[in-house]
């Protein structure tokens, strides 16, 4: 038996789909994968059978002081070689103290990480390397709304940025009306952060994924997504790949190349009827059909985190074309919801469309997670340790491996 590469801890939330997919896949390559969550029961990535230990590892809020205190005894009593970020916060915030860690994070520098996750600065880098994107711009505090065309998106400028206190972000919104546009930008503002606008873009959402190494993309992976959740602005519900558009590849990896990214990188698109692919977002870690990009191209993952821990990175070909993946719980929601020929008709569709699709949760061979969503709610043993517990307890678990 060969051995181990490593070992990984995986921050993630509770409900993190992405941070399974993660986990899985670096464990079937041989490294030894740790999970650090907010509650004890580890969630849905601890629940899972690829996960040797779990850590109970504060929120990444305010002064950052007691996330990094509480990592690095973590990391130091776990033997961990790598830190991964399973969602833009946790991402973000290793990024911002990667230098007070004992050991590397899988992330960029935190000036490419703030460049990246920022809505307004990638449109304008976007528009510099010549790929399409949607107008974006700043509302002044005192503007007049009357004045903004309608209906318009209202996003957060970005989704965590240092001395973050709030616990949840706020979700973009396509506004009608003035007064649903007032009260999204007062949600955003009342949350800290700042508002931008959106001119909305009717198109089918798709992304092209990879792994920057040494400024080229990696095992790129290509794919539309037929069905959405929430519908109609949501994730990929389903998901298949096609064949990798080579010019908007070359300036995807242009834009990077701009932008300084390193490592894994899944950029949306949404393209209309014109045939136009506009970027519409940048997400640099795990993402929802990550699963998708795993199964299309394997090891994509493996090398991610080899080159954030500087090995040599293994050749990466093309992902194959054809791979379906399904967010089922969301694919389901959806039927019920949407109803295409009907509600029996579209919930059967949708169980024809799992049989042989990837998945974010639902393996056979690893019920945990699965098992961990059917009965979260009856848990009356998975407390909230920023209100049952001081911050700096933490607490492992062996795991069934």
């Amino acid at each position: 038996m060969s051995p181990s590469p490593g070992s990984v801890l995986v921050l993630a939330h509770v409900r993190d789909r992405a941070a399974v997919t993660v986990a899985r896949a670096l464990r079937r390559h041989g490294w030894r994968v740790g999970a650090g969550t907010p509650r004890a029961s580890g969630g849905f990535v601890g629940a899972s059978r690829a996960v040797s230990a779990t850590h109970v590892v504060p929120r990444v809020r305010g002064t950052l002081e007691e996330f990094v205190r509480v990592v690095t005894a973590v990391v130091e009593a776990g033997g961990y070689d790598l830190v991964v970020g399973a969602g833009d916060d946790w991402m973000a915030a290793l990024s911002h103290v990667a230098d007070r860690l004992p050991v590397p994070v899988a992330a960029p520098p935190p000036e490419v990480v703030e460049r990246a996750l920022d809505k307004r600065g990638l449109t304008e880098d976007a528009h510099a390397v010549g790929l399409d994107a949607p107008r974006t711009w700043l509302p002044g505090e005192d503007a007049d709304l009357a004045g903004v065309p309608l209906p318009v998106v209202v996003k957060s400028r970005t989704h965590w940025r240092p001395g973050t206190t709030r616990r949840h972000r706020v979700e973009a919104e396509v506004c009608g009306d003035l007064d649903a546009l007032a009260g999204q930008l007062a949600r955003i503002r009342a949350h800290g952060d700042d508002p931008v606008l959106q001119v909305p873009v009717r198109g089918r959402l798709g992304a092209l994924v990879g792994v920057m190494h040494q400024g080229r993309l990696l095992g790129r992976v290509q794919q539309v997504a037929p069905r959405l959740w929430p519908t109609p602005h949501g994730a990929s519900a389903r998901a298949v790949t096609v064949p990798v558009d080579p010019e908007l590849a070359r300036l995807s990896e242009e834009l990077l190349r701009r932008i300084g990214w390193v490592g894994l990188v899944e950029l949306q698109f949404l393209t209309g009827k014109d045939g136009t692919p506009r970027l519409i977002d940048l997400n640099g870690r795990p993402f929802g059909s990550v699963a998708l990009a795993e199964g299309a191209r394997p090891g994509l993952l493996d090398a991610w985190v080899r080159g954030a821990l500087d090995r040599p990175v293994p050749p990466l070909p093309d992902g194959r074309v054809g791979v379906r993946y399904q967010w089922l719980v969301g694919d389901l929601r959806r039927a019920r919801t949407e109803r295409r020929g009907g509600l029996v008709r579209d919930v059967g569709d949708s169980l024809r469309w799992s049989v042989g699709a990837r998945h974010s949760l639902v393996r056979l061979d690893d019920p945990g997670p699965v098992a961990h969503l059917l009965t979260a709610r009856l848990r009356p043993d998975d407390p909230d340790p920023e209100t049952t517990a001081p911050a700096d307890v933490v607490e492992v678990d062996a795991l069934a491996s």
